[in-house]
């Protein structure tokens, strides 16, 4: 398990991470997501091992993680901006990799390669970006550590191999326990492959949730009413994070269970009401809009 409390990181007068508290168990897909600076990289950097926290406890499975070069044995560390030795082809970074990880499979490794069309003897320079990004899944499945921390795994890569890394996840995870640690702004991807979500802002957690009731824990609401009263019937009692109008339409997103909401509603007598499950993405949206992150900032009237 990796352990997360109280982190804070500082760069001169930046708080990256403020009081960054959470647990991540074993064998799950744990998703970072988070607004533009909320500090996900910052904080992968930080459970690698890459950088030291200011304050607060890194634990990797009770274990320091900061300058304990046995607990890094454990985690592979994919960067938004991966790093290859200079002219070095996958043969050659396979051959670094085998010198660090004592259960790197470099036979594997070779295989994977020819099975995503990857010459290993060509020079990762003359790559794509998304075939970077595959030699750099490639490597830290090959690696054979507990825990694959990726930022922005998906970032390059086309419908086919990114369905492919997903299965190459799943068939880890089943066969050794490996836990993926995952930081993207493509929440769709992340929707259909994680079990839990951390949602960080401004270099803080908002919410850590296993993914499934997070849906349940919040709807939209699609409603008409005939009159203020009835609407004031119908949202008493419940919280509401955003509320739109387009005519006589509302748009509602609310915290609660599906069946609360629909007794409330009943109570109100709208001409017209519907419950609608939210994507992750709308989940995104409306947490972050209550913390002020809302989307009419960056339109200019």
């Amino acid at each position: 398990m990796i352990e997360l409390l109280d982190l804070e990181k500082n760069f001169y007068e930046i708080k990256a991470v403020n009081r960054v508290s959470l647990n991540i168990a074993d064998g799950e897909v744990f998703g970072l997501i988070g607004t533009n600076g909320a500090g996900k990289s910052t904080l992968l950097r930080i459970i690698s091992g890459v950088i030291k926290p200011d304050k607060g406890i890194a634990l990797v499975d009770n274990r320091p993680i900061y300058d304990n070069p046995d607990v890094k044995k454990d985690i592979f560390y994919i960067s938004d901006e991966q790093y290859f030795l200079p002219n070095a082809t996958p043969e050659e970074m396979a051959d670094y990799y085998n010198d660090i990880y004592d259960t790197f499979d470099k036979s594997r490794f070779y295989k994977m390669c020819e099975g995503f069309n990857l010459d290993h003897k060509r020079k990762i320079s003359t790559f794509s970006k998304g075939m970077k990004k595959q030699v750099s899944i490639l490597l830290g499945l090959c690696a054979g550590t507990k825990y694959l921390l990726c930022d922005e795994t998906f970032d390059g890569l086309d419908p086919v191999v990114r369905q492919a890394v997903k299965s190459l996840f799943a068939a880890e995870m089943a066969d050794r326990g490996l836990t993926p640690v995952i930081a993207s702004h493509n929440l769709r991807e992340l929707e259909d492959i994680c079990d839990h979500v951390g949602l960080l802002h401004e270099g803080g957690v908002i919410l850590s949730q296993d993914i499934e009731n997070m849906k349940l824990s919040m709807q939209k609401v699609q409603c008409v009413f005939a009159n203020e009263e009835d609407e004031k019937k119908a949202l008493e009692g419940l919280e509401v994070l955003i509320h739109d109008r387009r005519g006589r339409l509302n748009t509602i997103t609310i915290r609660g269970e599906r069946e609360t909401i629909e007794d409330a509603f009943k109570r109100g007598n709208p001409v017209f009401f519907e419950v609608l499950s939210l994507s992750l993405e709308e989940i995104f949206i409306s947490e972050t809009e209550v913390v002020g992150y809302d989307i009419r900032k960056f339109i200019l009237n």
